[in-house]
């Protein structure tokens, strides 16, 4: 179904030694590689297109304009989104939830509650602590099951008359858990609720069909899905975006300005304001297409094996303890092993052209839960294979025998 030699030769970087072993990149979570046809269409914008979008007469505007509708069609196709409207460009998942906290945010009064959950990424902590500090709302945090899994019971008795949100992560960055969105927010709709879905770590490695999940806002990152940094989106139901206040002030999201009054553009500009990264945005295009030349579902069933895999191989190691064991789960694999510490296993393996995350992951508060300080995080893309899977065990091995 898929080459991955062929896969991994439109990715020059895979091909770099890391102290003179051949880089073995598990860091996926964190932002995927680029394959060579989303560079060379940064380059050909920089080269033949480069002009602001939105505001020019001349043809070089247009076509880059063009350009950057062209994506917001291509993400609007592959969320399955009713409008272009729907869509917001932003810099990436972070600022599309400050987006929605301090917009959708500003109508929330003194006692209203939202609900949050343990796994959450600080992306989708911190913005309802501000909003928290501002208006004095109350947050609620559904607890994880030994498993790394929502527990459902508690969620479905937390929703209260004053219960204005829910927001939560599709997939967590640190266990893996792919959560029931769909039942959650059927659960939340039965008292009025809308739900915002962080899908940063979702929209790389499994569909996604807003209008399937019924989501209300949902937001996903460029860098993880084979893109150019500094480039997000927001999707959110064009009610929603009807009825919010814009997050920023400046050009293009307005109609007319005068010192007296301000009326802003018609959906979705009234949301982006200043020049966007058109550049970045018509590259993100070119990952979409990658993304759906392979076939997102291909890409899904090739991590699963490899999760599987690894998995497997790293349960031969004594003292190995893999935090997130769900029944439903992407290609994170979240350890320790013993009594190393995260960091001195993560030194150890890049010394070996192993690159994985280690510490927290931005998500302080699941440590807490475990009762942990942080993890060795290694995740998969679509480029990885079994034979780097075999040499990042080995290496875990070596690393393990010099530091216990």
């Amino acid at each position: 179904m898929l080459d991955i030699n062929k896969i991994r030769s439109e990715y020059p970087i895979l091909a770099r030694k890391i102290f003179d072993r051949q880089l073995v990149y598990l860091d996926t979570a964190a932002t995927s590689q680029t394959p060579q046809c989303v560079v060379d269409k940064i380059c050909d914008m920089y080269h033949t297109k480069k002009a602001n979008v939105h505001r020019g007469v001349h043809q070089l505007s247009q076509e880059a304009t063009d350009c950057m509708e062209n994506t917001r069609e291509k993400v609007r196709r592959f969320l399955n989104a009713d409008s272009t409207e729907e869509i917001i460009f932003t810099r990436g998942t972070t600022e599309a939830i400050n987006l929605v906290a301090s917009s959708y945010g500003e109508k929330l009064c003194n006692g209203d509650e939202i609900i949050l959950t343990a796994m959450e990424h600080h992306s989708n902590i911190v913005p309802w602590q501000l909003l928290q500090q501002r208006k004095r709302i109350r947050i609620n945090v559904v607890p994880i099951n030994e498993k790394g899994e929502l527990r459902q019971d508690i969620y479905e008795n937390m929703f209260t008359e004053n219960t204005r949100l829910v927001a939560f992560c599709h997939v967590s960055n640190v266990l893996g858990t792919v959560n029931p969105v769909k039942q959650m927010i059927e659960i939340a709709r039965r008292h009025g609720v809308p739900v915002l879905v962080d899908g940063a770590q979702a929209a790389p490695h499994i569909r996604v069909d807003v209008k399937d999940l019924d989501a209300d806002f949902y937001v996903l990152s460029a860098h993880k899905m084979y893109g150019p940094t500094g480039v997000g989106v927001l999707y959110a139901k064009k009610e929603f975006l009807e009825r919010m206040s814009p997050y920023q002030g400046g050009g293009e999201m307005i109609g007319n300005v005068s010192f007296e009054k301000t009326t802003f553009a018609a959906l979705p500009y009234k949301f982006e304001a200043g020049t966007p990264d058109f550049v970045g945005i018509a590259a993100f295009a070119e990952a979409i297409d990658y993304i759906d030349r392979l076939g997102i579902d291909n890409i899904a069933a090739h991590e699963q094996q490899l999760l599987d895999y690894a998995t497997r191989r790293l349960m031969e190691i004594p003292g190995m303890r893999i935090f997130g064991t769900a029944d439903h789960k992407s290609g994170v694999i979240s350890f320790l092993v013993g009594n190393i510490h995260h960091y001195d296993m993560g030194m150890l393996l890049d010394k070996q052209g192993v690159a994985v995350r280690t510490g927290h992951h931005c998500a302080e508060p699941l440590m807490h839960t475990l009762g942990i300080e942080g993890t060795v995080r290694a995740s998969f893309g679509v480029y990885n294979t079994p034979e780097e899977i075999d040499t990042f065990v080995d290496a875990v091995k070596k690393a393990s025998a010099l530091l216990a």
